[in-house]
């Protein structure tokens, strides 16, 4: 394919970035990074708010608790869908355009969720919140871009961060606007501050100048599949994605039903409080990037999957002391983000002209491994009880430290 070069006019007042390999070398600013990692994590949120709720959601739209589940996994789905078929477009076209038209959809589509009237128009809106915070992915493809080579994996390992601390702390603001103004408001107060976030970006996003490919939408989606065929590092690290996130969906989908439960019983607000937990082992996880940029990627990936096996040890005593699942929450998320942040570290520079494309082939992953958790940790807790839910989240963690064992010892 001829490269084609993308003139895209700015106003005087706009950074201009050229984000060629060999032109990038500047350092990122930290702001922007802040920035990015921010509208990341407030994007992301929106996918997560219902876990807390699923027992609320089950009650007023009579939907049974061995199924309720689905509505996180209808979520996750079309988060798959968009992944594949949006994510991709931050090769082709201006990210700062694409980034805001789908925040401003996102904004409608909270409102659908937040109005939902019943189950159907429920699931409607959550099929289109999935769909649209993908726009994460194109802030994650997009900054790496911006960032210089040498700075790359701190600059993913921070922007990555935040979407994860978005998806926590989803699960305290939840909780706590749920306790104060019932479970709608969460949506509403979202979309409201999606908009104010669709205004900042637009004010201070910076303008990308760039060589594109001269690719139709048709070519640019079968060239992801063709990344996947050329490059085994990314379908390893996909397979990674897959299983560690299938293992975080077990943990959190499923969490909100022991503890609304007899015997604790727990209010929203403190369900919710769990994920303030979760934010100090996503916090301490942030440095993977670093240890990444200096070649260290494979040791910390297999010091991560030790952990999250451990892990489950103590997240298993959950009914019996709330101390060992703070430990083993925090064990999980710390974790899950090291070998999340690691993976997209290597992946990103293998085609600096399709980091759209890489980014959305590894996030497909994603979404099926935490979709397929969160179906599975409601059923299986439905007829086993959180022991089952325990027993299942430890065997995926084994799988995947077996895995990457394997592809170890392969190389």
């Amino acid at each position: 394919m001829a490269a084609v070069n993308a003139d895209r006019k700015g106003d005087s007042s706009q950074a201009t970035l050229i984000a060629s390999e060999s032109e990038q070398s500047a350092s990122m600013p930290r702001y922007a990074t802040l920035l990015f990692a921010l509208a990341c994590g407030m994007s992301v949120a929106n996918i997560y708010f219902a876990q807390p709720l699923l027992d609320r959601l089950s009650s007023e739209f009579g939907i049974d608790y061995s199924i309720i589940g689905i509505v996180v996994t209808i979520t996750q789905i079309f988060y798959g869908f968009g992944l594949l078929l949006l994510v991709p477009l931050g090769d082709l076209l201006n990210q700062r355009r694409l980034v805001i038209g789908q925040m401003l959809l996102s904004v409608i589509a909270l409102v659908i969720v937040g109005t939902a009237a019943n189950s159907i128009i429920l699931f409607a809106g959550m099929a289109m919140v999935g769909l649209l915070a993908v726009v994460t992915q194109t802030l994650v493809a997009f900054a790496a871009t911006m960032a210089a080579p040498a700075e790359r994996g701190r600059v993913v390992g921070m922007v990555t961060s935040g979407i994860v601390i978005g998806i926590l702390l989803a699960r305290s603001i939840s909780g706590i606007l749920t306790d104060l103004a019932g479970w709608r408001s969460v949506y509403l107060v979202s979309a409201a501050i999606m908009l104010v976030m669709v205004g900042m970006f637009y004010k201070v996003l910076p303008r990308v100048e760039r060589k594109v490919k001269s690719l139709s939408y048709p070519q640019l989606l079968g060239s992801v599949l063709s990344l996947f065929v050329q490059e085994r590092l990314l379908r390893i690290r996909s397979i990674l994605a897959l299983l560690i996130f299938a293992d975080f969906s077990i943990l959190w989908t499923s969490l909100v039903l022991p503890l609304s439960s007899a015997p604790l019983s727990l209010s929203h607000s403190a369900i919710g409080a769990f994920g303030l937990v979760g934010v100090a082992g996503a916090l301490a996880a942030a440095r993977a990037g670093k240890l990444a940029d200096r070649g260290y990627g494979q040791r910390t990936t297999g010091i991560a999957l030790t952990l999250l096996l451990v892990s489950w040890l103590f997240i298993g005593y959950t009914e019996q002391s709330l101390f060992a699942l703070v430990i083993g929450i925090v064990l999980l998320d710390l974790a899950v983000q090291a070998v999340h942040v690691t993976n997209q570290t290597m992946i990103l520079p293998l085609r600096a002209d399709a980091r759209s494309r890489l980014t959305a082939g590894y996030m497909v992953f994603y979404s099926i491994g935490s979709a397929s958790g969160s179906i599975a940790s409601t059923h299986i807790y439905a007829h086993y009880g959180w022991g089952g839910v325990c027993v299942l989240g430890a065997s995926v963690s084994a799988a995947a430290l077996l895995f990457w064992a394997v592809t170890r010892i392969l190389d």
